[in-house]
């Protein structure tokens, strides 16, 4: 029957197109109001902050429409300098690794010729791991058995034979997953008796996004910026004492190699810290995603779960640690595959079941990155096919993120009005910018931080978007950016050029 004929012959007469705001009135006279509105919406969300994709991200998005539109720019592309994301700015996938996940995506590669022995055989054993033998299957909520055994194995080696459990081995989606998971069980409390979490300023922004999400309370420590942005015990002694009037301290994060800061702490500050965390009774979250990336010949990557156990029983016994490293830093750069690990040491037994239980609601993390994690932490030794390779490529990464690190310390450092630390490790650089007067009364004319303002212009005349140090923290009256140091030798040799350039106007501009 046409539709015409079961409407008795009369066709509805059509609706008038409605824009937003009319829908809106005509639904209130309907008689029916939205459910979720910016009232009442979740107001811990909407408390929630993220820099790294933040407003400056936003426009830098439109510019680039712009562009494609063949709008006219002083420039001929947006360079997104805000974010570590290694092979968007150019940086090769190493072949060992995605030679085993295309062996596993597509098992009917290991009849290939094409592949090396050695990638067959990560191959079959991660497909041996996997329901029906394929990546396509849920793994444990856990993760995959023989990958957290694996992690365990890279552990014990990376920390000269200090014991790992795979039992203890949480397989994650990227590392902050692990880090959210982690904070999640143990945000409780109202009031002054809420959970405090001791963050680093600057910090990574997921710190205190997730936070606000979980309704705890942000904890601020400052680093040494005078002192290559050292951690000081004093410091962390004056944040919690001041913290025990609000709230209850409980959590102590340490990023190490720092981000956005690239410090990397000496094995003395890490004893130094673990005491800290054991004297009061503070459970340890080191976030170690950068531990591949340590640049001056002086430092040392040390974790804090070496340093634990060597510090003896008294401390190893009691100090509840989480750590966490990830497929997206290092020398890999496989930002998505979001792989990552969490190794949790001390936790209480019944604790670690409700761990599981949290981690079962989301079933696993993705299996791809799972196998990615195997990779990283299981690559190719000596004697096999694929070792030659896979050490010239790795190796050609980290020298070249060592040179592009001294490069960008030392022409920041020739700017005037600019200071910058040296990158002792992960792959940023945080200069001070010193602002005129001018320049911080036209920021707060335009409702702006002043680095925010600073950060928008260079964007709009450079094309360059990097991330105000406001959206990290920072000292009273200091202003900084975040810039990764990804982009390739000549590239970065240009964006720091044009920043240099900027600087200079700038501050004649605003003299």
């Amino acid at each position: 029957m046409h539709r015409a004929a079961a409407l008795g012959g009369r066709l509805p007469r059509a609706l008038p197109r409605l824009r937003g705001r009319e829908r809106s009135g005509a639904a209130a006279k309907l008689g029916r109001e939205r459910i979720l509105t910016p009232e009442s919406m979740n107001p811990q969300v909407k408390a929630v902050e993220y820099a790294v994709r933040g407003p400056i991200v936003l426009k830098a998005g439109e510019i680039e429409l712009e562009l494609q539109r063949g709008i006219k720019k002083p420039f001929t592309e947006v360079i997104k300098a805000n974010i570590g994301d290694a092979h968007a700015m150019g940086q090769q996938p190493i072949t060992f690794l995605r030679q085993v996940v295309a062996l596993c995506t597509y098992p009917n590669l290991l009849d290939s010729p094409n592949f090396p022995e050695d990638t067959k055989n990560r191959a079959r054993r991660i497909l041996q791991g996997c329901g029906g033998n394929s990546l396509g299957s849920y793994s444990a909520s856990q993760g995959v058995h023989c990958i957290r055994e694996d992690v365990a194995s890279y552990i014990e080696r990376r920390d000269g034979g200090v014991p790992a459990d795979p039992d203890n081995i949480y397989l994650t989606t990227g590392a902050s997953d692990g880090i959210a998971t982690i904070l999640k069980i143990l945000v409780s409390g109202g009031g002054k008796s809420r959970t405090g979490v001791m963050i680093p300023i600057p910090q990574y922004p997921l710190y205190s996004a997730v936070i606000s999400e979980l309704d705890a309370v942000q904890v601020n420590y400052y680093l040494d910026e005078e002192n290559c942005w050292a951690l000081d015990v004093n410091e962390l002694r004056r944040a919690v004492n001041e913290a025990k009037e609000y709230c209850n301290p409980k959590v102590l994060c340490i990023i190490n190699p720092g981000n956005p800061t690239g410090q990397v702490q000496s094995r003395k500050c890490i004893e130094d810290v673990i005491h800290f965390a054991w004297e009061e009774k503070l459970f340890l979250l080191a976030d170690e995603v950068y531990q591949d990336n340590v640049y001056s010949e002086d430092c040392q990557f040390y974790s804090f779960k070496k340093v634990l156990y060597e510090m003896g029983p008294e401390y190893y016994s009691n100090v509840e640690l989480a750590s966490f490293h990830s497929t997206s830093k290092g020398y890999m750069g496989e930002c998505g595959y979001r792989g990552g690990y969490m190794e949790v040491v001390n936790l209480h037994p019944e604790i670690k079941g409700q761990l599981v239980k949290l981690l079962s609601v989301r079933l696993c993390p993705p299996v791809s990155g799972q196998l990615a994690m195997d990779i990283v932490v299981n690559p190719p030794i000596p004697g096999e096919e694929s070792f030659e390779q896979f050490n010239r490529e790795k190796q050609f990464v980290l020298s070249n993120l060592a040179k592009k690190a001294k490069l960008t310390e030392d022409l920041f450092n020739q700017v005037p009005g600019i200071h910058c630390n040296p990158l002792q490790g992960a792959m940023y650089a945080f200069p001070r910018i010193f602002l005129p007067t001018k320049a911080v009364e036209a920021a707060k004319a335009h409702k702006m931080a002043p680095d925010m303002f600073y950060c928008m212009k260079l964007l709009e005349e450079t094309g360059i978007c990097v991330v105000p140090g406001s959206g990290f923290g920072q000292r009273e009256g200091t202003y900084h950016f975040r810039m990764t140091i990804l982009p390739p030798v000549e590239k970065l040799k240009i964006v720091l050029e044009k920043i240099k350039d900027f600087h200079i106007k700038f501050l004649e501009k605003y003299a």
